[in-house]
């Protein structure tokens, strides 16, 4: 891990000690592991700093994380889509701001441009590929790591108050940080490093309540979750050729089942326990385009297909990205056939590039 050393552990305590306005963004829809590097540096600044912070959000926190944010005032939690003249106003403001799991400003999507006008040092701590390190003061960027959750807890061992001690984290830092990497992870089911595993048991030693978090992430869905999920899986999961499961859907059927954000997450992990698939695509319809993820077996790449043909990009093995409307199909409709015919010349391309 380069970008941790002691040179930048320096410039981030030094940067953080003079601070007097802080600011915690991270990326549009957050996901557990956006919302766990984000909490977990929060509950860290107030506890070891006069200055606190703040938590901006572009868009509400999912219902299955909101016990990360429990105690959390509302005055430090702002999100954008509720109080957009606040969030701005609290990014362009401050004078350090925390930027966690997203790779550019673009993907704090309307809070892009309260960053780019901000004069705030930027910290970036992320683990997606091609950071825009030019963007940032200091930039903590690595791959080959399970999460920004991780990241985020290998930094503040490394920090003067915690000192390689799991125990001096603040519990709820300690707590948000095993959330995010446990979602990232898919619940240690992908992406996982030996690292992975010794942040585990060292945040387990210091006393994380796995059980109770486990028990917020699974446990804590309403019923429309598993009925979408046996409609999904029943009526709407389409197996290629070429071993692509794809499921479309439309606004329709989320309306029809209720679905809210964080309601498939994983899902689309699900059809790569076939044997014969070796990608899986969900597409979910918004106002003018389709949100796409991506999850792949190992030597399928996710990240280059999602680059290709869905205007994304992410990991090797999980990644996102979006088709507009109108500009790459018509209407949702056309949805099936672009998947089939787009992944069909991706593999059929990767077997070309075997021989």
């Amino acid at each position: 891990m380069e970008d941790i050393n002691s040179c930048n552990i320096d410039k981030l305590e030094k940067l953080i000690s003079q601070a007097r306005r802080i600011a915690i963004v991270t990326h549009m829809k957050p996901d557990g592991d956006a919302m766990g590097s984000s909490v977990a540096m929060y509950h860290y600044l107030c506890t070891f700093t006069s200055a606190g912070a703040k938590i901006v959000l572009n868009d509400p926190c999912p219902p299955y994380l909101q016990f990360l944010t429990e105690g959390i005032p509302a005055s430090d939690l702002i999100i954008r889509q509720e109080k957009p003249v606040e969030a701005e106003t609290a990014v362009r403001d401050s004078d350090l701001l925390f930027c966690l799991d997203f790779n550019a400003f673009h993907r704090a999507d309307k809070l892009e441009d309260a960053l780019k006008e901000s004069k705030a040092d930027k910290i970036l701590i992320d683990h997606h590929l091609n950071p825009d390190r030019e963007c940032f003061d200091l930039s903590f960027s690595e791959t080959d790591i399970s999460s920004a959750s991780e990241l985020t807890y290998q930094i503040l061992m490394e920090t003067g108050r915690i000192a390689h001690d799991a125990s001096m984290l603040p519990a709820a830092s300690a707590t948000a940080l095993m959330t995010g990497m446990t979602t990232d992870t898919n619940n240690f089911a992908n992406s996982t490093y030996p690292s992975t595993f010794r942040m585990a048991s060292a945040l387990l030693a210091a006393g994380v309540d796995r059980d109770g978090i486990l028990a917020h992430l699974y446990n804590q869905y309403g019923e429309n979750r598993l009925r979408v999920l046996g409609h999904m899986m029943k009526d709407l999961m389409t197996i290629t050729e070429d071993g692509v499961a794809y499921i479309v859907l439309d606004k329709e059927t989320l309306e029809r089942y209720n679905v809210a954000e964080g309601d498939t997450e994983g899902f689309v992990n699900m059809p790569l326990s076939i044997s014969e698939v070796r990608m899986s695509l969900l597409l979910k319809e918004e106002d003018s385009k389709v949100r796409v993820s991506i999850r792949s077996k190992k030597g399928t790449s996710a990240n280059r297909c999602a680059s290709l043909y869905f205007n994304g990009g992410g990991h090797e093995n999980a990644a996102g990205g979006k088709l507009n409307i109108p500009g790459d199909i018509a209407g949702i409709k056309d949805a099936a056939e672009y998947i089939e015919r787009h992944t069909h010349i991706f593999l059929t391309q990767k077997k070309e590039d075997e021989k």
